[in-house]
């Protein structure tokens, strides 16, 4: 997620190529928003946003938590990654610096792991937003994920508050 994180920085004046909206979560109480091309097939969840690639390469969440219940959130993107065969290399945890993204401060746990389709880079990330802890969730195939790497970074930087 660091490559990501610092790849949004140079797409913030980059507008997506692809059509997308802008997508406020959760719609009950926004907390944020963010763009996602239509083509990644992003859709709400109980607790947020998610969305897949195309090419099924690179899966992306947001979830949103009360910071009590951030890490019972945390334990379920955790169980979604396991029930969908990814598996998380502890000894390769690397804890990303934080990043400024449009006044989230983002910091990330960053795993080597596989899935059914060989290897895999993990990242579970967190930025608080007022009284509430959104929970990012990547899962990305290395053999395929950069070529999304301008997407992601498209769109974490169209990241923001809610009004």
């Amino acid at each position: 997620m660091k490559k990501l994180l610092i790849a949004s920085v140079f797409a913030l004046s980059v507008p997506f190529g692809a059509s997308a909206a802008e997508l406020s979560f959760p719609s009950d109480a926004p907390v944020a928003s963010i763009t996602i091309p239509d083509t990644w097939g992003p859709q709400e969840t109980e607790t947020g946003i998610d969305a897949t690639s195309e090419d099924g390469a690179v899966y992306f969440s947001i979830d949103v938590a009360d910071a009590a219940s951030s890490d019972k959130t945390t334990d379920i993107a955790i169980d979604f990654l396991t029930k969908n065969g990814v598996k998380i290399d502890p000894a390769t945890l690397k804890e990303s610096p934080e990043t400024d993204i449009n006044g989230f401060k983002i910091s990330s746990l960053d795993y080597q792991g596989t899935d059914e389709s060989g290897p895999v880079d993990v990242s579970i990330g967190f930025a608080a937003a007022g009284e509430k802890v959104l929970i990012f969730t990547y899962w990305g195939s290395k053999e395929t994920q950069a070529a999304h790497e301008k997407e992601l970074g498209e769109m974490l930087a169209s990241l923001k508050p809610a009004k």
